[in-house]
């Protein structure tokens, strides 16, 4: 029969990012496609001594349903471990645990977003969270960017024109798919623009754990005096992704929203892997276990970093992350980026995404492509390297 799909769904496309993993099932395909956390990062020994300890003590209170917010030890946890930062008022804001940071940004979408309001994002931006955005009939508004965040001219001019503007989404750490940090000046005006327009922000934070250079920049909510951030953090990147452990903190008044929205969507958040992670918070050292797998992530980074510069052809940039897991690569204008990353894939066996992914509308202009570091072994790092370099120099003649 022919299906009549809602408005919602009609125009939203299965994610580049998925359909090129595809390739990567296949036998010798080097995956630089991925965004995972490095497999070695895993404290998975603790976490199979947690969970058998869990099992012991109490076996079915880990396997009931629970309540929408959260396990009542955990949201304490990280309410904690976020007032310490600066980014949790106990008077104003309340937390919600999430399965997983992407449902954090699409539950603050749904609780704000009418169909045809306007959402300022990075461009390019985290291609899950835009299809999140794009399902609520939103109007995607990218603002482009540069080596220290979003341009404030045109994220202003933005503003100015699109009265029915209700978030700003901002990866201000590492951010996907640039590796980009927003500086604490862009952090500061991003937030002065916000008030000045009576519009919310949406802080997306998964990556900022794993800063492994550099100093840590304060949050835009940290800066929050009048209840405007929502801060989306996660445990997929620190502990492990697959326990889709994230969580919410914002105005009290927006959690109350979040809470019956998440009702609607999936009750509750996994509650054997949010004992873990309160279990891991609690008897472990998560700072200690940061401390060890930065080093991982840093070494990653360089060792990619250096095969670049020794094998890609000088007409090519690219950045220079200090920390999280993706770097960005910008070929020459005019050049056939998708082409490239189409052949790299399927006659050499290296798998990128292409930037058009990313992109607010994936008719926008692109010559870059994003390489994932965590992921691949050290001989695949060097071995995908030197086959993109010599594709590469193929293309640019050198």
């Amino acid at each position: 029969m022919e299906y009549a799909f809602s408005d919602k769904v009609l125009g939203l496309k299965a994610s580049a990012i998925r359909e090129i993993l595809k390739f990567t099932s296949e036998p010798g395909v080097i995956s630089f496609a991925a965004g995972n956390p490095a497999p070695e990062a895993f404290p998975s020994g603790d976490i199979a001594e947690i969970t058998a300890d869990i099992f012991s003590r109490d076996p079915v209170g880990a396997l009931q349903y629970s309540v929408t917010e959260g396990y009542q030890p955990l949201r304490d946890a990280v309410k904690d471990m976020l007032a310490s930062q600066h980014c949790f008022d106990s008077e104003r804001d309340d937390l919600v645990i999430t399965s997983g940071g992407q449902q954090a940004s699409e539950l603050a979408c749904k609780v704000f977003l009418n169909e045809g309001d306007a959402l300022i994002c990075e461009s390019p931006s985290f291609v899950g969270c835009m299809n999140a955005f794009r399902s609520y009939n939103a109007e995607l508004v990218g603002i482009p960017l540069a080596e220290d965040g979003m341009e404030l001219d045109k994220l202003e001019d933005a503003l100015k024109t699109h009265p029915k503007a209700k978030l700003i989404y901002v990866i201000a750490n590492f951010q996907n798919p640039t590796g980009l940090c927003t500086s604490f000046e862009k952090r500061k005006a991003i937030y002065e623009l916000a008030r000045r327009y009576n519009v919310m922000i949406l802080e997306d934070n998964p990556y900022g754990d794993i800063r492994f250079e550099g100093e840590d920049i304060p949050s835009i909510k940290s800066l929050d005096t009048d209840g405007r951030v929502i801060y989306a953090g996660s445990f997929s990147k620190v502990l492990a992704p697959g326990m889709r452990v994230g969580f919410v903190s914002a105005p009290r008044e927006v959690i109350n929203k979040i809470v019956v929205c998440k009702q609607c969507s999936d009750v509750h958040t996994n509650i054997l892997a949010q004992r873990i992670c309160y279990d891991y918070l609690s008897e472990y050292d998560l700072k200690a276990h940061l401390e060890a797998i930065r080093p991982i992530y840093r070494r990653k980074c360089r060792l990619m970093l250096d095969c670049i510069k020794e094998s890609f052809p000088e007409c090519v940039s690219y950045t220079r992350p200090q920390g999280g897991l993706f770097i960005w690569v910008t070929l020459p204008d005019g050049a056939d980026m998708l082409g490239f990353c189409k052949t790299a894939v399927e006659k050499y066996k290296v798998a990128v995404v292409p930037g058009t992914a990313f992109m607010t509308h994936e008719s926008d202009p692109c010559c870059s492509f994003r390489l994932n570091y965590s992921t691949p072994t050290d001989e695949n790092i060097e071995k995908g390297c030197r086959i993109l370099g010599s594709l590469l120099k193929e293309m640019f003649g050198e």
